[in-house]
Protein backbone atom coordinates (compact mmCIF):
# COMPACT_ATOMS: atom_id res chain seq x y z
CA UNK A 1 0.00 0.00 0.00
CA UNK A 2 1.31 3.46 -0.95
CA UNK A 3 2.38 5.88 1.53
CA UNK A 4 -0.25 8.87 1.95
CA UNK A 5 2.49 11.28 2.32
CA UNK A 6 5.72 11.03 0.37
CA UNK A 7 8.71 12.65 0.87
CA UNK A 8 11.06 13.53 -1.65
CA UNK A 9 14.41 15.47 -1.74
CA UNK A 10 15.76 17.71 -4.65
CA UNK A 11 19.06 18.99 -3.11
CA UNK A 12 18.53 21.04 -0.16
CA UNK A 13 14.99 21.41 -1.01
CA UNK A 14 12.51 18.75 0.82
CA UNK A 15 9.05 18.11 -1.32
CA UNK A 16 6.10 16.96 0.69
CA UNK A 17 3.94 15.20 -1.80
CA UNK A 18 0.08 14.56 -0.18
CA UNK A 19 -0.77 10.65 -2.03
CA UNK A 20 -3.89 9.58 -1.87
CA UNK A 21 -5.35 10.78 -5.35
CA UNK A 22 -8.01 8.32 -5.40
CA UNK A 23 -9.73 10.39 -2.37
CA UNK A 24 -8.52 13.63 -3.93
CA UNK A 25 -5.63 13.91 -1.35
CA UNK A 26 -8.24 14.20 1.30
CA UNK A 27 -7.27 14.18 5.56
CA UNK A 28 -7.73 11.04 7.16
CA UNK A 29 -5.36 9.64 10.26
CA UNK A 30 -2.90 8.40 8.90
CA UNK A 31 -2.40 11.47 6.28
CA UNK A 32 -2.24 13.99 9.12
CA UNK A 33 0.23 11.12 11.26
CA UNK A 34 2.29 11.53 7.76
CA UNK A 35 2.11 15.16 7.18
CA UNK A 36 3.45 15.97 10.61
CA UNK A 37 6.43 13.79 10.46
CA UNK A 38 7.38 15.18 6.97
CA UNK A 39 7.08 19.00 8.95
CA UNK A 40 8.96 17.92 11.83
CA UNK A 41 11.80 16.38 9.27
CA UNK A 42 12.22 19.65 7.66
CA UNK A 43 12.48 21.36 10.87
CA UNK A 44 15.07 19.71 12.53
CA UNK A 45 17.00 18.62 9.22
CA UNK A 46 19.70 21.56 8.80
CA UNK A 47 20.29 20.31 5.41
CA UNK A 48 16.95 21.28 4.30
CA UNK A 49 16.77 24.98 3.32
CA UNK A 50 13.33 24.96 1.62
CA UNK A 51 10.21 22.84 1.46
CA UNK A 52 7.62 22.17 -1.34
CA UNK A 53 4.46 21.08 -0.71
CA UNK A 54 1.80 19.52 -3.45
CA UNK A 55 -0.93 16.77 -3.98
CA UNK A 56 -0.37 13.64 -6.49
CA UNK A 57 -3.30 12.82 -8.85
CA UNK A 58 -5.51 15.88 -10.23
CA UNK A 59 -5.99 17.46 -6.73
CA UNK A 60 -4.17 19.41 -4.63
CA UNK A 61 -6.28 18.44 -1.26
CA UNK A 62 -9.76 17.90 -1.14
CA UNK A 63 -9.65 18.79 3.19
CA UNK A 64 -10.96 16.37 5.44
CA UNK A 65 -11.94 13.14 4.83
CA UNK A 66 -15.51 13.03 5.61
CA UNK A 67 -16.33 10.12 5.16
CA UNK A 68 -13.39 8.61 7.88
CA UNK A 69 -14.55 10.93 9.97
CA UNK A 70 -18.38 9.77 9.91
CA UNK A 71 -17.25 6.20 10.19
CA UNK A 72 -15.96 6.45 13.71
CA UNK A 73 -18.61 7.64 16.79
CA UNK A 74 -16.42 9.97 19.09
CA UNK A 75 -17.62 11.69 22.40
CA UNK A 76 -17.51 15.53 21.74
CA UNK A 77 -14.20 16.03 23.78
CA UNK A 78 -12.28 13.78 21.46
CA UNK A 79 -12.99 15.68 18.67
CA UNK A 80 -11.98 18.70 20.43
CA UNK A 81 -9.29 17.24 21.18
CA UNK A 82 -8.30 15.87 17.02
CA UNK A 83 -8.36 19.18 16.37
CA UNK A 84 -6.15 20.19 18.94
CA UNK A 85 -3.68 18.01 17.78
CA UNK A 86 -3.25 19.03 13.94
CA UNK A 87 -2.29 22.18 15.81
CA UNK A 88 0.88 21.24 17.15
CA UNK A 89 2.51 19.77 13.22
CA UNK A 90 0.25 23.03 11.98
CA UNK A 91 2.00 25.70 14.09
CA UNK A 92 5.10 24.00 13.42
CA UNK A 93 4.42 24.67 9.35
CA UNK A 94 3.00 27.68 9.43
CA UNK A 95 6.48 28.91 11.38
CA UNK A 96 8.78 26.66 10.22
CA UNK A 97 12.02 28.89 9.72
CA UNK A 98 12.15 27.70 6.08
CA UNK A 99 11.07 28.80 3.15
CA UNK A 100 7.60 26.61 2.12
CA UNK A 101 6.15 27.20 -0.85
CA UNK A 102 3.03 25.10 -1.90
CA UNK A 103 2.59 23.83 -6.04
CA UNK A 104 -1.71 23.68 -5.95
CA UNK A 105 -3.50 22.09 -9.06
CA UNK A 106 -6.77 21.49 -9.12
CA UNK A 107 -9.41 21.48 -5.97
CA UNK A 108 -7.63 23.64 -2.64
CA UNK A 109 -10.81 22.71 -0.50
CA UNK A 110 -11.31 23.05 3.46
CA UNK A 111 -8.15 22.00 5.14
CA UNK A 112 -6.44 22.14 1.52
CA UNK A 113 -6.93 25.59 1.26
CA UNK A 114 -5.87 26.36 4.94
CA UNK A 115 -2.76 24.24 4.21
CA UNK A 116 -1.66 26.33 0.84
CA UNK A 117 -2.43 29.47 3.01
CA UNK A 118 0.10 27.87 6.06
CA UNK A 119 2.95 28.19 3.09
CA UNK A 120 5.23 31.54 2.18
CA UNK A 121 4.79 31.06 -1.52
CA UNK A 122 1.57 29.32 -3.40
CA UNK A 123 2.08 29.14 -7.55
CA UNK A 124 -0.68 28.00 -8.71
CA UNK A 125 -2.02 26.10 -11.90
CA UNK A 126 -5.00 27.54 -14.02
CA UNK A 127 -6.82 24.38 -12.93
CA UNK A 128 -6.49 25.48 -9.00
CA UNK A 129 -9.29 25.97 -7.17
CA UNK A 130 -10.13 27.91 -3.79
CA UNK A 131 -13.06 26.90 -1.39
CA UNK A 132 -13.65 27.53 2.71
CA UNK A 133 -15.96 24.49 2.12
CA UNK A 134 -16.63 24.35 5.73
CA UNK A 135 -19.78 25.71 6.16
CA UNK A 136 -21.96 23.74 3.50
CA UNK A 137 -21.45 20.88 5.84
CA UNK A 138 -22.22 22.84 8.93
CA UNK A 139 -19.10 23.42 10.28
CA UNK A 140 -16.71 25.86 11.09
CA UNK A 141 -13.37 26.70 9.35
CA UNK A 142 -10.71 24.49 11.09
CA UNK A 143 -6.94 23.81 11.14
CA UNK A 144 -5.64 27.93 11.63
CA UNK A 145 -8.14 28.94 9.43
CA UNK A 146 -9.29 31.68 11.49
CA UNK A 147 -5.69 32.80 12.30
CA UNK A 148 -4.65 32.80 8.57
CA UNK A 149 -7.40 33.68 6.21
CA UNK A 150 -8.28 37.53 7.42
CA UNK A 151 -4.48 38.16 7.68
CA UNK A 152 -4.12 37.04 3.85
CA UNK A 153 -7.37 38.51 2.92
CA UNK A 154 -8.90 40.57 4.92
CA UNK A 155 -11.27 40.63 7.80
CA UNK A 156 -13.94 41.72 5.31
CA UNK A 157 -13.43 39.04 2.20
CA UNK A 158 -12.42 36.31 4.78
CA UNK A 159 -16.21 36.61 6.20
CA UNK A 160 -17.16 36.55 2.71
CA UNK A 161 -15.51 33.61 1.77
CA UNK A 162 -16.87 31.80 4.96
CA UNK A 163 -19.94 32.20 4.89
CA UNK A 164 -20.50 31.77 1.01
CA UNK A 165 -18.40 28.88 1.00
CA UNK A 166 -17.96 29.65 -2.41
CA UNK A 167 -15.19 28.39 -4.86
CA UNK A 168 -12.57 30.79 -5.97
CA UNK A 169 -10.67 30.47 -8.97
CA UNK A 170 -7.31 31.23 -9.76
CA UNK A 171 -7.38 34.62 -11.05
CA UNK A 172 -9.43 35.76 -8.23
CA UNK A 173 -7.06 34.23 -6.16
CA UNK A 174 -4.23 35.72 -7.23
CA UNK A 175 -5.99 39.45 -7.19
CA UNK A 176 -6.60 38.16 -3.53
CA UNK A 177 -3.33 37.93 -2.24
CA UNK A 178 -3.72 33.98 -1.83
CA UNK A 179 -1.98 33.03 -4.86
CA UNK A 180 1.91 34.44 -5.64
CA UNK A 181 1.46 33.43 -9.16
CA UNK A 182 0.03 31.05 -11.83
CA UNK A 183 1.91 29.18 -13.99
CA UNK A 184 1.14 26.22 -16.61
CA UNK A 185 0.15 22.83 -15.44
CA UNK A 186 2.36 20.92 -16.71
CA UNK A 187 6.01 23.20 -15.32
CA UNK A 188 3.92 23.87 -11.62
CA UNK A 189 6.02 21.62 -9.88
CA UNK A 190 9.47 22.54 -12.12
CA UNK A 191 8.51 26.14 -11.33
CA UNK A 192 7.86 25.18 -7.18
CA UNK A 193 11.36 23.20 -7.32
CA UNK A 194 13.42 26.16 -9.50
CA UNK A 195 12.06 29.15 -6.68
CA UNK A 196 12.97 26.92 -3.96
CA UNK A 197 16.28 26.42 -5.04
CA UNK A 198 16.82 30.27 -5.20
CA UNK A 199 16.88 30.12 -1.24
CA UNK A 200 19.52 27.34 -1.06
CA UNK A 201 22.13 30.08 -1.10
CA UNK A 202 20.18 32.14 1.31
CA UNK A 203 20.79 33.10 4.60
CA UNK A 204 18.33 30.51 6.27
CA UNK A 205 19.16 32.08 9.72
CA UNK A 206 18.43 35.62 8.60
CA UNK A 207 14.75 34.45 6.49
CA UNK A 208 14.05 32.15 9.20
CA UNK A 209 13.94 34.98 12.00
CA UNK A 210 12.06 37.70 9.49
CA UNK A 211 9.19 34.89 8.70
CA UNK A 212 9.36 34.33 12.74
CA UNK A 213 8.73 37.94 13.23
CA UNK A 214 6.25 38.80 10.41
CA UNK A 215 4.38 36.04 11.59
CA UNK A 216 3.62 38.00 14.74
CA UNK A 217 3.78 41.18 13.37
CA UNK A 218 -0.44 41.65 13.30
CA UNK A 219 -0.46 40.86 16.82
CA UNK A 220 2.35 42.91 18.60
CA UNK A 221 2.86 46.54 19.38
CA UNK A 222 5.22 48.80 17.40
CA UNK A 223 7.98 48.65 20.41
CA UNK A 224 7.43 45.11 20.62
CA UNK A 225 8.39 44.68 17.32
CA UNK A 226 11.26 47.14 17.73
CA UNK A 227 12.91 44.85 20.58
CA UNK A 228 12.72 41.95 18.44
CA UNK A 229 14.01 43.69 15.57
CA UNK A 230 16.78 44.66 17.47
CA UNK A 231 17.46 41.53 19.37
CA UNK A 232 17.27 39.40 15.94
CA UNK A 233 19.50 41.92 14.33
CA UNK A 234 22.23 41.45 16.89
CA UNK A 235 22.21 37.59 16.18
CA UNK A 236 22.31 37.56 12.97
CA UNK A 237 25.14 39.99 12.53
CA UNK A 238 27.36 37.51 14.58
CA UNK A 239 26.62 34.53 11.78
CA UNK A 240 29.28 33.34 9.27
CA UNK A 241 26.67 34.19 6.51
CA UNK A 242 26.61 37.80 7.52
CA UNK A 243 30.58 37.99 7.60
CA UNK A 244 31.05 35.87 4.47
CA UNK A 245 28.45 38.36 2.75
CA UNK A 246 30.40 41.74 3.88
CA UNK A 247 33.49 40.52 2.54
CA UNK A 248 31.88 39.99 -0.88
CA UNK A 249 30.89 43.15 -1.13
CA UNK A 250 33.82 44.94 0.11
CA UNK A 251 36.09 43.32 -2.41
CA UNK A 252 33.47 43.93 -4.74
CA UNK A 253 31.92 39.92 -5.29
CA UNK A 254 29.04 38.95 -6.63
CA UNK A 255 26.53 37.81 -3.37
CA UNK A 256 26.20 34.56 -3.13
CA UNK A 257 22.12 34.98 -2.84
CA UNK A 258 20.59 36.99 -6.30
CA UNK A 259 16.90 36.80 -6.72
CA UNK A 260 16.33 37.19 -10.38
CA UNK A 261 14.00 40.31 -11.87
CA UNK A 262 10.33 39.03 -12.34
CA UNK A 263 9.35 38.82 -15.92
CA UNK A 264 5.60 38.80 -15.35
CA UNK A 265 2.86 36.56 -14.50
CA UNK A 266 3.42 32.89 -15.40
CA UNK A 267 6.72 33.46 -15.90
CA UNK A 268 7.80 31.96 -12.87
CA UNK A 269 10.62 34.29 -12.07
Amino acid sequence: MAASVLRERHGATLVIRLNKPEARNAFDLEMRQDIAEAVFEARDNPDIRAVVITGSGKAFCAGGDLKALSAEKRPVFKDRDRIRRLHVWFRELTNLEKPVIAAVHGPAFGAGFILALACDFVLAAPSARFCAVFTRMGLVPDLGAFYLLPRVVGLMRAKELVFSAREVDVEEAQSLGIVYDVVAEESLLDEALAMAARFHTASTQAIGISKNILNRSFNLDQDTLAELEAAAQAMVMKTDYHHDAVSRFINKQPLAFQWPAKRGPGSGK
